[in-house]
């Protein structure tokens, strides 16, 4: 059988209502709606080839053969795409991020997408784009939002469906009337002393708060569809804000804690809020990291990145409404 390959660019997004924690691990269905912004910065590229004489998958990251966790959760995505191909070959996959990994950048969820769309092509299978964004949730849930651009949201699905995995996917917002920038403000590119999907499973476990903020979310998210369907920043800003808060604060009170904020964060956030009284538009979220996004108005975007490189002295980066995962090459 003729080996074919496939490359494909996809971006990370930033979620503005949040996505914290899963009903169903296998399926990778979350509790909530949640609601983001695909970036124009930090794509990730991968290559998937099928090598019909190879006895098991190889991973290729940044130029390193990846071990572990890396290649234990790329080989069962390929497994599950193989399943639904029909096919057996295993495959060489190449991946490079520009994003760093393990810092709460969303570079699982650039990855999967890329991942998804490539192997979907490699492999022969022909998907729609809410298909194609089911698949890249097995992955990596927030790889669902990455399969699109601009803003995006995440329908957590319905728990009572026949079919709950068909009821769970991605769609761009597409009545959205807001020039939104991010300004990433990169305090640690480094790993995190606790994985995502570890204080995930923790928090939905332990912490007291978790379910309240589940609901706050579904009220959050509704309020934000209004604000971004009439342009209004200010508010679009402090629903993202609140929301971010409200899930770190659940991590913090799970047990043991996951505390991922440091020193540096909260200075960053400090002058989020002196920006505000000084009558600048900005609003801070976070994910799983101790790096801080600041949402604002495009005109004001480098402004604030002055103030934020300013005040930390790190790597601040301006990241714009991005485009959704595409297909670059397939060979035969």
């Amino acid at each position: 059988m003729t080996a074919r390959e496939a490359v494909a660019v996809a971006h990370p997004n930033i979620a503005l209502i949040k996505y914290w924690g899963k009903r169903d691990e296998h399926l990778v269905l979350p509790f909530n709606d949640s609601l983001s912004l695909t970036l124009d910065v930090f794509p990730t590229t991968t290559k998937v080839r099928l090598d019909p004489h190879a006895d098991a998958d190889q991973v290729v990251m940044d130029g390193a053969i990846a071990r572990g966790e890396v290649l234990r959760r790329t080989t069962a995505f390929l497994d599950l795409v193989r399943e639904l191909a029909g096919r057996r070959e295993r495959a060489v996959v190449e991946t490079r991020n520009t994003v760093p990994v393990g810092a709460g950048l969303a570079s699982s969820a650039s990855g999967f997408a890329a991942l998804a769309l490539a192997a979907a092509h490699a492999y022969g299978l022909t998907l729609d784009a809410a298909q194609l964004s089911r698949l890249a949730r097995r992955g990596s849930g927030s790889a669902a939002r990455s399969v699109f651009g601009g803003f995006v949201v995440w329908h957590a699905g319905d728990p009572d469906a026949p079919d709950p995995d068909h009821t769970s996917y991605a769609e761009p917002v597409t009545d959205a009337r807001l020039d939104a920038s991010l300004v990433a403000v990169v305090l640690d590119a480094g790993p995190k002393a606790v994985s995502s999907r570890e204080a995930m499973r923790r928090t939905v476990a332990t912490s007291p708060l978790y379910r309240r903020w589940v609901t706050d979310s579904h009220a959050d998210l509704a309020r934000m569809r209004t604000a971004l369907r009439d342009g209004d920043m200010a508010c679009v800003g402090e629903i993202a804000e609140r929301n971010a808060l409200g899930m770190h604060a659940t991590m913090e009170t799970a047990r043991p804690a996951v505390r991922y904020l440091t020193t540096a964060s909260a200075t960053v956030l400090d002058e989020v809020r002196r920006l505000r009284r000084e009558g600048v538009g900005a609003w801070a979220t976070m994910d799983a990291g101790p790096n801080v996004k600041v949402l604002c108005a495009s005109a004001d975007a480098e402004q604030v990145a002055a103030r934020m490189r300013e005040v930390t002295g790190v790597p601040v980066v301006v990241a714009r409404s991005g485009p959704g995962a595409r297909l670059e090459t397939v060979t035969s």
